[in-house]
């Protein structure tokens, strides 16, 4: 397996998670039925957000825990939602690549859990 190398790396990450995700059972419901999400904007959001984490790219221009605390405010999230969310995610990471970028966004995944559980006041 390949490490994260670049953008399209990231795309296909991202892609992946979200097939997982919006079908998940305890997580789904934030992708299809708390929000509309138009995933013609979100998934290029997303994957420029985790191209400015690994690459330094200034892809992403911010709002991401504003837009959590609107998804807070609509359906409260619970310690397991982020759970699931990093099981998700580390497991996608896992199934497609190995190496110093992949454990990096799984690094930097669980520090952005913690810092929007604390934020949002999350216990």
């Amino acid at each position: 397996m390949n490490d994260i190398q670049n953008r399209a790396d990231i795309e296909r990450l991202v892609r992946l998670f979200y097939e997982r995700a919006t079908t998940d059972e305890l997580i789904g419901h934030y992708f299809t039925s708390v929000v509309p999400i138009n995933w013609d904007e979100h998934i290029p959001t997303i994957v420029s957000f985790w191209e400015n984490i690994l690459f330094q790219t200034g892809a992403y221009k911010g709002g991401m825990l504003f837009k959590h605390m609107n998804l807070n405010y609509l359906a409260a999230f619970k310690p397991a939602h982020f759970t699931r969310w990093l099981d998700l995610w580390e497991d996608t990471v896992n199934q497609l690549f190995e190496g110093v970028n992949a454990e990096e966004v799984k690094f930097r995944a669980k520090n952005i859990a913690v810092i929007m559980q604390r934020k949002l006041d999350i216990s």
